[in-house]
């Protein structure tokens, strides 16, 4: 088992940090709009907003459930009460800390001793609580960061106007995309046996690449809006049944009721749209080359559309600018992945004994407790 570092805390107190800075930013801006009469950029910001904090502390309060499965039920209620008020992000934040702090500086354990030893359980402990969160934290990413994101560049593009608060927002969103996907990954390794330590040379990789990638595709819906809010919305829409059907096929295991296992599906189906995961631990090849490959096709469609449907357009300076911006993000991304997956990238996702013939979660119900749920999360 991989130790939880003074570095991993340092990450856990920034990705904090960031999280509630990013609420401020969020109603800062949504203020800023309603004050200028732009209501519905104020809604939709919110909207996203409220959006991610619902699903976010459904998974969290249905996680607190199955682990303390067979506690007293006064726990479970204040617990309850604290996510309907949409602050139970902050109670998993302070286990973090607490377990965290504990493994990093006061805890001295031995790598080969059981995990049952106190200094070694402690290490579990704070993996685990962390590894949650980061979790929660990818779910914000796609359903509010992300979005939000292609709001403001939309906005940009579409209005024109340079506002100091709007560069906060954008800055803002890279900033939780970044900490989001590099502790994402932290604790990818961290769950898988005999996996080295995420370094500093695959995080960069890895991040240039989710970061390149994501970029380059948001540029691409903002410019397909401004053609066409309809095309963008049935391309939305598509694109997630795509990957909502995907994710059935995959038959996950993530969630142990079949309606939370529903909601879980709705969600990767949504992260689908914006970058490529890995769902069910499996060799991915042909899935991530059809995935990018059609985003290429989309991205150099949609510039000939511009070149032969609004000539007038690309005479503008922004629109030039754009889509340099667009295409180079696009192949700078798509260059990092192939490093990453040829040189970073884990080959193995869980242990043979838990992965071997296992079928819509019919492996052994005690292989699963000692792996945890985030051997059935999407992976990469």
């Amino acid at each position: 088992m991989m130790k939880f570092t003074k570095q991993n805390f340092i990450f856990l107190v920034g990705g904090m940090i960031i999280y509630v800075v990013d609420i401020g930013v969020d109603f800062w801006v949504a203020s800023k709009y309603f004050c200028q009469g732009q209501y519905c950029w104020g809604i939709l910001m919110l909207c996203f907003r409220g959006l991610s904090s619902l699903i976010t502390q459904v998974f969290s309060y249905e996680w607190f459930k199955n682990d303390w499965e067979g506690t007293g039920s006064g726990k479970l209620k204040w617990i309850f009460l604290v996510h309907l008020f949409q602050c139970g992000i902050f109670i998993r934040y302070w286990f973090a800390l607490k377990y965290g702090c504990q493994a990093a500086f006061k805890q001295n354990s031995s790598g080969d001793a059981p995990e049952t030893d106190p200094p070694n359980l402690i290490q579990k402990q704070a993996v685990d609580t962390v590894t949650d969160i980061n979790m929660l934290r990818v779910f914000k990413t796609f359903l509010e960061t992300t979005p939000q994101l292609f709001v403001q560049f939309y906005i940009l593009m579409e209005h024109g106007k340079n506002n100091f608060w709007q560069y906060a927002a954008i800055i803002m969103s890279f900033c939780g995309i970044s900490f989001s996907m590099v502790d994402y990954q932290i604790s990818l390794r961290k769950s898988l046996p005999d996996k080295d330590e995420f370094r500093v040379l695959p995080k960069l990789v890895y991040l240039f690449y989710k970061l390149l990638t994501i970029t380059s595709w948001i540029l691409s819906i903002s410019l397909i809006t401004l053609l066409s809010v309809g095309s963008f919305a049935i391309l939305l829409v598509f694109l997630w049944i795509c990957g909502f059907t995907w994710t059935l096929k995959q038959h996950t295991t993530f969630c142990k009721s079949k309606k939370m296992e529903y909601l879980y599906r709705t969600v990767v189906g949504i992260i689908l749209i914006f970058t490529f995961f890995n769902v069910k631990g499996r060799k991915t090849k042909v899935c991530i080359f059809i995935y990018y490959a059609t985003h290429t096709v989309v991205t150099l469609g949609t510039s000939f559309v511009y070149v032969f449907w609004k000539p007038s357009i690309i005479k503008e300076i922004h629109f030039t600018i754009v889509s340099i911006l667009t295409i180079l993000s696009l192949v700078l991304g798509i260059i990092f992945l192939v490093v990453y997956y040829r040189c970073f990238h884990p080959t193995a996702y869980c242990r043979p004994q838990a992965c071997s013939d296992e079928v819509d979660g019919e492996a052994g119900q005690k292989d699963r407790m000692e792996i945890g749920r985030f051997q059935n999360f999407i992976m990469q």
